[in-house]
């Protein structure tokens, strides 16, 4: 049989889909997409949705206003959005493109233990396209997620093993491999997980990226010097003084211990030596027991650990006296450093410290493995500037938007944050929300202790849908619920004057923002602008790609005019596929 019969019955068609799919081969990741597509429409759930399917929905997002947190006008407006986590991306790729400066998401780890919901399933061991799934869903999120990020934008992504090798391929054929900054072996249980194979696990990974490396920057931790005073360094590497080498403790007698009494001598040269018959090399070496108070006690080393490890003890003189000490050397995390390690250790990283921090708040436990405030507070402070906006659009409980105010708290900072979630098990409605709110008002502890807020601004928003057939009502629909996209877009949020919906009217210091829903009402609204004395930027109802502007043309402020909805459309047309 010829190797080429395979393909004698193939369409020109298919023939031209094998021809592309080789010329596509390199190395790097390769996956099942066909039997991983995800759904993009809102409204609809299949497996094998074609590659470039168009919605029959678009997007939008939706005010809640009894949810909304404005506590200090001079602080910036922070966002949660509940919904689906791609249409969240799809909408900010509207109002964000271009401006975020820090990504942090803990997404599914897809260990097959029901963590990862797949097309309303959950996604297990024996799956055959687990992987796939998993890599389907990821990429089309992280792709958006790229787009937000400014050109100086890094992204840090946690994972574990299951899906580290995947990631780190996908990362790399998305923000380019030239643009990894590290993989950060990340310690979250320093004593290990005692219930896995082989070996006890004490960490996960955090994958970091740069949109641009040469654009970016990782900042360094603030250290105090005097820190760094108490090391010193020999050829071995840093050390500081330890414990003494004289044993203590009930078990420290020499009676106890009859094998870990004996002298050790010292050389007029500052040298030191055991011998096995207890006696000197030279007549004028000293001799040194561990006598503590008259009494006979023992060292904590043998002759032949002394013997090895001579490079690992510290001898002092002193009014006549000798101590011996051992060198402490530095474990995971003991030595400061400004330029972050890529082991990422601190006790303060530990996964039970997640737990507790959310217990506190709550009074029981609430979320499963939260991740740490300290953790995600050093990635921020790493990755963002003091005035950046965070996103991360797998928030879960919170953690990453009680980070940012922490920090900011602490450093005099003015970050924001974006937090993305779903509310599957209510976790945004009794967690996120509810976590937010206590740190922003305030709360009282498990001790009943007033905890005082961390006075912010948040608003808290919900996905919703508009028909995405380019009708001339599905436009009209669009227009009607695009201000609070625009709102964010623009960043202003106070609103001053709206006219029977047909207009509304936003201001920040000396700007405005006004939103014409109606082109019939613009001579209207134009009187209501004239009054205020600003610059404006306008948003105005229009069929075409083509803003109003002779209509605009007499207005006495300085503005800009945008047309809508097709400024919006513009962006959904190149995620959507339209």
């Amino acid at each position: 049989m010829n190797k080429y019969d395979k393909y004698s019955n193939y369409t020109k068609t298919e023939l031209i889909d094998e021809l592309e799919s080789l010329k596509k081969k390199k190395y790097g990741l390769v996956w099942d997409r066909k039997n991983s597509q995800e759904i993009i429409d809102a409204f609809v759930n299949w497996e094998n949705v074609p590659e470039n399917f168009t919605p029959n929905k678009f997007p939008v997002l939706k005010e809640t206003k009894n949810k909304g947190i404005f506590i200090n006008n001079e602080k910036p407006v922070n966002l949660l959005i509940e919904g689906d986590n791609y249409h969240s991306l799809a909408v900010l790729n509207f109002t964000h493109k271009n401006k975020i400066d820090f990504i942090y998401i803990d997404p599914p780890y897809n260990t097959g233990n029901n963590d990862f919901i797949f097309n309303d399933k959950f996604v297990d061991k024996e799956d055959p396209w687990r992987h796939s799934k998993w890599l389907t869903f990821m990429e089309k999120r992280l792709r958006l997620a790229k787009s937000l990020l400014k050109k100086s934008g890094v992204i840090f992504v946690s994972i574990d093993d299951n899906e580290a090798a995947q990631l780190k391929l996908l990362l790399d054929e998305i923000f380019e491999e030239k643009n990894f900054i590290a993989l950060l072996p990340t310690v979250m249980n320093l004593k290990g997980n005692q219930d896995q194979f082989g070996f006890a696990g004490t960490h996960e990974y955090t994958l970091v990226y740069a949109k641009n490396l040469l654009q970016s920057k990782i900042n360094e931790f603030d250290i105090d010097e005097e820190e760094m005073e108490d090391w010193q360094e020999d050829s071995i590497g840093f050390f500081k003084k330890g414990a003494n080498l004289k044993a203590t403790g009930v078990n420290a007698p020499r009676a106890k211990r009859p094998n870990l009494f004996f002298p050790i001598f010292i050389t007029q040269n500052g040298d030191f030596y055991v011998s096995e018959s207890d006696t000197p090399k030279n007549s004028d070496d000293l001799k040194t027991l561990p006598i503590t108070d008259n009494k006979e006690m023992s060292w904590r080393w043998s002759k032949n650990k002394i013997s090895k490890e001579k490079y690992n003890l510290i001898i002092e003189r002193g009014n006549g006296n000798i101590t011996i000490y051992k060198k402490q050397r530095p474990k995971i995390g003991d030595l400061p450093s400004k330029k972050p390690k890529t082991i990422f250790y601190k006790p303060e990283y530990s996964s039970g410290n997640g737990t507790a921090q959310l217990k506190e708040l709550f009074g029981e436990k609430v979320f499963n493995n939260p991740k740490p405030v300290d953790l995600i507070k050093d990635f921020i402070s790493l990755g963002s500037p003091k005035d950046g906006i965070v996103l991360d659009f797998t928030a879960g409980s919170g953690t990453t938007g009680h980070a940012v105010l922490k920090l900011n708290q602490e450093d005099g900072g003015d970050r924001r944050f974006i937090l993305c979630t779903n509310n599957e098990n209510n976790i945004c409605t009794d967690v996120c929300y509810p976590r937010l709110e206590k740190i922003i008002k305030g709360y009282k502890n498990s001790k009943n202790q007033e905890i005082k807020g961390l006075a912010a601004n948040l608003n808290y928003l919900t996905t919703g849908f508009v028909g995405a057939q380019p009708t001339d009502k599905n436009k009209r629909e669009l227009v009607n619920n695009s201000a609070e996209m625009i709102c964010i877009k623009e960043d202003m949020f106070e609103l001053l004057e709206e006219d029977d919906l047909n207009f509304k009217i936003y201001s920040k210091e000396n700007k405005f923002l006004g939103i014409v829903f109606n082109e019939e009402t613009i001579e209207v609204f134009k009187d209501r602008a004239d009054k205020l004395d600003g610059q404006f930027i306008i948003y105005c109802f229009s069929y075409t790609d083509v803003p109003p502007e002779k209509e605009f043309a007499d207005m006495k402020n300085k503005h800009r005019i945008e047309p809508i909805p097709e400024i919006i459309l513009k962006v959904y047309r190149e995620i959507f596929k339209k």
